[in-house]
């Protein structure tokens, strides 16, 4: 291999190389799997508790490769299924968020207290506008001016306060804060995307390789099934994984609620201590989380215990606060239970949605080894086939030019129907049988045209005004006599002038009958195959010339006069049917000079097949003649 063929071998690889590591990178499991992965590095950079949609997004991707009736049960199920654990994984994430807090940054802080003074201020103008629409309605009729300007004013500071209310919710968003809302959102968001999807079907996803047939589209078809059985197997792990890290965040979460629960006597022999008349209230929040929102209500009315967050010696954490947040955390407990089972759930489905597919790619591939066996089979029969064709053949006792076109013939035809029925197997019937057979048609009958010009042409020749075998002939400048008259081609026997001996001269020639119907031709045979004929005879200058033409004229008159009269009868009858004058048959004489003496040329009528022979008898009378008169 030369450096420039290495060269060019080098960077073909490297692009080969460039556009595998692009079709990974932008292949929908690879952007999957970085959607996972910037999801679970999200709690890092923000307090937003994670919510994998990656699930649900996954299996209404798979949902629409289901194409057969065994697949899509299982593709709804898994839809629904996940729908269902994303709306688990909203309320886990607002329980989340009402167990622990997050802790605002100092600018959310203020956004906070604006948002909360704002909110102030609109619930005082909304009662405002209360008191004074109620006052409208019951003043008299020289107050109601004034009152409603006032209640103009208080609806306008309404408006006004409402705007600064949002204005301050949408900046606590922007700064991290009010979560729960964000979630709310979100959760709002998705339920409108379905009752979209809801509204409007969807249809299977269409095939990327269009409607092919043969072992073509079943090589294909192969390999979008087998694309599909490894989507189905990523789902299924990454369902099973994360039923199992979900497992691991329970015990977690069960940890820290046994801690929370832990905590509570403690708390609640101290508040007994500063606040006996509380200590009912503590008793019963300890006893049973279930109750921790009474109990908290009831420890909130003790003085020294408040809602506010530090109702204790040295600002520890309040009784209302512990149980609400092991209220939250034995929520979350449960959603995470039904969350897990959910994903094995959802691991169960796509195991046995992966079992039909598997099935199903089995089925395709038991299809592609019979196409492929069928195709090494074809080809092999035509390689043993000429040989096969040589024995069989060679016991025949035929001609060897008959036996070489018969291997020939029956050779090509058996290529034919073999690389028909390759080229069927590789890319099956098409479909439009119709049109390709009408395609197909056009295409023989311009490839064809020859043959088929032939083929009319041989009704021409049979016809009243055509030939047949034995008629002598001209074609294309060619004489002879016909010898094959076949549905494609005729053959002539080729013979020199008619006015020379006319004898064959062994060459066979051969045309197809195209000519009877886009050239023309000249039968010299009528319909008794009458012909003229012409003797010719030298006489030398010493004899009288006139003397031995009378003697021949009488001997060709005798030995024509049979076929001289029926010869005319024939043509009188063939001019009166078409209207014209009639021919004579009688001998004609001509007498001219030449070199060496005097020639005699007589031209009288012969059957074509009678030629020869009657042209031989005269000659051999004029022979004798001259000889007498010797």
């Amino acid at each position: 291999m030369s450096i420039l063929q290495k060269a060019a071998a080098a960077v073909l690889v490297a692009l080969l190389a460039a556009v595998a590591y692009g079709l990974w990178t932008k292949s929908p499991t690879a952007s999957s799997v970085r959607a996972q992965r910037a999801a679970a590095k999200a709690p890092a950079a923000s307090a937003m508790p994670v919510i994998d949609q990656n699930t649900f997004l996954t299996a209404k991707r798979l949902a629409r490769l289901a194409t057969t009736a065994e697949e899509q049960p299982l593709a709804q199920a898994a839809v629904q299924l996940t729908d269902h654990e994303l709306d688990l994984a909203f309320s886990a994430a607002i329980r989340h968020i009402e167990a622990h807090p997050p802790v605002l940054s100092p600018e959310a802080v203020q956004i906070e207290e604006r948002l909360l003074n704002a909110q102030k201020e609109q619930e005082h103008d909304a009662q405002e506008v209360k008191r004074l629409t109620a006052a409208l309605a019951q003043a008299a009729d020289a107050d109601k001016a004034a009152i409603q300007d006032r209640l103009d004013l208080a609806q306008s500071q309404l408006e006004l306060a409402q705007d600064e209310v949002q204005e301050a919710d949408n900046d606590l968003l922007q700064a991290g804060g009010n979560l729960h809302q964000r979630i709310q959102m979100m959760q709002q968001e998705h339920d409108a995307t379905e009752r979209n999807a809801a509204a409007t079907p969807v249809a299977a996803a269409p095939s990327r390789f269009g409607s092919l047939r043969g072992l073509v589209g079943q090589v294909r078809s192969w390999y979008a099934v087998h694309e599909k059985r490894e989507a189905l197997a990523e789902a299924q792990q990454h369902a099973a994984d994360s039923a199992g890290q979900l497992a691991a965040e329970r015990q977690q979460i069960a940890a820290e609620l046994a801690a929370s629960k832990q905590t509570v006597p403690e708390l609640a022999s101290r508040t007994a201590r500063r606040a006996p008349g509380a200590s009912a209230a503590v008793t019963a929040a300890a006893a049973s989380p279930a109750s921790a929102a009474p109990a908290a209500k009831a420890a909130a009315a003790v003085p020294g215990v408040t809602a506010g967050g530090a109702g204790l010696a040295g600002g520890a954490p309040t009784l209302l606060n512990i149980t609400r947040q092991i209220a939250a955390e034995q929520h979350r407990l449960t959603l995470r239970d039904q969350r897990i089972t959910a994903r094995r759930r959802l691991a169960d489905i796509y195991g046995r949605w992966d079992a039909i597919v598997a099935g199903q790619e089995r089925a395709i591939l038991h299809a592609c080894l019979i196409s492929v066996t069928i195709v090494l089979a074809a080809i092999l029969l035509l390689q043993f086939a000429d040989r096969w064709l040589e024995r069989l053949l060679g016991r025949a006792r035929v001609d060897r030019r008959q036996l070489a076109t018969l291997r020939n013939v029956v050779g090509v035809a058996l290529q034919i129907v073999g690389v028909v029925v390759i080229l069927l197997v590789l890319i099956g019937i098409p479909g439009q049988l119709g049109t390709m057979l009408g395609l197909a048609g056009a295409g023989l009958t311009v490839a064809l045209k020859d043959f088929i010009v032939a083929f009319i042409g041989w009704f021409v020749l049979m016809g009243r005004n055509g030939m047949r075998i034995g008629d002598w002939v001209e074609i294309n400048g060619v004489s002879g006599e016909v010898v094959e008259l076949g549905m494609f081609r005729t053959v002539l026997l080729e013979t020199g002038n008619w006015t020379d001996a006319g004898r064959p001269t062994g060459r066979r020639v051969t045309f197809t009958n195209s000519f009877a119907t886009a050239g023309h031709y000249f039968n010299f045979s009528t319909s008794g195959q009458w012909l003229w004929d012409e003797l010719s005879v030298m006489v030398p200058y010493d004899r009288d010339p006139h003397a031995v033409a009378d003697a021949i004229q009488k001997e060709v008159t005798a030995a024509t006069a049979p076929s001289t009269a029926q010869a005319e009868q024939e043509w009188r009858r063939a001019a009166r049917g078409q209207g014209g004058a009639a021919f004579s048959a009688q001998p004609g004489i001509a007498v001219r000079p030449a070199a060496g003496g005097v020639e005699i040329a007589v031209r009288y009528v012969t059957r074509a097949s009678e030629r020869l022979a009657l042209r031989a008898r005269l000659y051999q009378a004029a022979v004798q003649l001259l000889s007498q008169r010797a």
